[in-house]
């Protein structure tokens, strides 16, 4: 796990930097009609988080979750992170992604092992799931900052 924590906090250094770099308007516009801006990508991460953050905290207490999967686009759009300021959402992100790192950076060896399912998948390993949500993390960071 220190290795999946130490990969996280580099991206977080390394892609605030560049994500305050875009301007609000880089940040509104979109690749092509019906596809995601930057600033949706950015919030979609933020709710990633979210959901993550509640997987991994009671993947630990519980010893075994169950948790649904959860509708990205309607997410996304309910909260209208278009309309947001970028610069918020930045901070929003960093915030919460280096509360996540010390999170995962705390999780005691034993509970790594924890079993999780997520909506109809199949089970997987708390662990597996920290070091997936950074694979997911870097992914859409490399759409944004591309």
């Amino acid at each position: 796990m220190q290795e999946t924590v130490a990969e996280i906090n580099a991206t977080i250094e390394t892609a605030s930097a560049r994500l305050l770099q875009i301007t609000e308007s880089e940040s509104e516009a979109r690749p092509e009609p019906g596809k995601w801006s930057k600033k949706e990508v950015l919030g979609h991460l933020i709710d990633s988080a979210s959901n993550n953050h509640q997987r991994f905290v009671r993947a630990q207490i519980q010893g075994e979750l169950v948790f649904p999967g959860y509708e990205q686009d309607s997410w996304t759009a309910v909260q209208c992170y278009q309309q947001a300021p970028w610069e918020r959402l930045v901070q929003l992100w960093q915030s919460y992604n280096l509360h996540l790192s010390h999170l995962m950076a705390c999780v005691p060896g034993e509970k790594l092992k924890n079993r999780c399912v997520i909506n109809d998948g199949d089970p997987v390993s708390l662990e597996f799931l920290m070091t997936d949500y950074v694979r997911h993390l870097k992914h859409h960071l490399d759409q944004i900052l591309a």
